[in-house]
């Protein structure tokens, strides 16, 4: 008895395995960001808002 094999069925996964490992890959070729010095970041940006709307709600619901 013949075996009969599903070419197009057979190319469209082995596509489809081919894609997930080159996804992967890519998404390994990406640096990983180490020794970020939080308080050169925070100075760069200034200071945060301090929660103003908040504390603008807290008053008003007080008076």
């Amino acid at each position: 008895m013949g075996v009969t094999r599903l070419k197009r069925k057979d190319r469209r996964n082995k596509a489809r395995a081919n894609n997930k490992v080159a996804r992967i890959k890519q998404l390994l070729l990406t640096p990983v960001i180490k020794n970020v010095d939080m308080d050169e970041l925070r100075a760069q940006f200034g200071e945060a808002p301090k929660n103003k709307p908040a504390e603008q709600k807290e008053e008003a619901a007080a008076e």
